[in-house]
Order: structure tokens, then sequence, then C-alpha cells
């Protein structure tokens, strides 16, 4: 959505609250959405029909994946939202998301941590 949308002023914010946007729905119901989660537009050959703009908008930026908090920036709406949106996305088919793996095992160890730590503290 851009800011030429009328739906958001710079000054001001969004000029719609959001739990119009949700209907009053609040995220508890949707699939367990973090903020990295990558969410990507399955290819469709058109428009689907019957979308709001804020799902138009989260579809047509996902079209590479885009993180849940990159969208709400992006978008300009609260994260609630955004996961409510893309909740819906999902059962509608519209939409892929892929939650990064956090694997003990793949972790860097204190020492590889340190050694950045101290790089960093170098420049």
């Amino acid at each position: 959505m851009s800011s030429d949308d009328g739906w958001y002023d710079e000054a001001a914010g969004p000029l719609v609250r959001p739990y119009t946007i949700t209907s009053g729905r609040t995220p508890a119901g949707t699939a367990r959405l973090d903020l990295s989660t990558q969410v990507m537009t399955l290819r469709s050959e058109q428009e689907p029909a019957g979308l709001g703009p804020e799902h138009v908008a989260i579809v047509q930026l996902c079209r590479h994946p885009v993180s849940i908090a990159e969208i709400a920036v992006y978008v300009k709406i609260p994260l609630g939202v955004v996961r409510v949106l893309v909740g819906d996305l999902i059962e509608r088919g519209l939409v892929i998301t892929r939650s990064p793996a956090h694997h003990p095992a793949q972790s860097p160890d204190l020492e590889t941590l340190q050694a950045v730590l101290d790089g960093l503290i170098k420049y």
C-alpha cells in the first residue's frame, strides 16, 4: 500500500482503525506467525476477487519472500493486523509461509560469538 492510497497519512498515521481492517479479529486464531516468518505469494494468473486493499497489498508485496515484520513496515499496519491478514491469505491458499528453523545444534557457539564481538569492538 503506498502513501498515495489515502489509507495512511504521514502526519496523522493510519486513517482506519486496525480493528476495522480485521473486523475485530485478533491473531490468536491464526497459525503461529512470528516476526521472522517468511511469506510468499503463490503464483496466480489473476488477482483474486473479494480481497480488501490491505490483502491485495500483501499479495503484491510478497511475490518474493518477505517477513511478517517487513510486511508491517511496508504496508504500514500493526503486526497483529498483519498476522490476521496473512492468516486470511493462508486460508484462501494465496500465500505460503516458512518459519525459520531454530536448531540448537546449528547455533553459533560462545567462542564464535565472542570473536565477532571482539571484531566489532576493534572497529
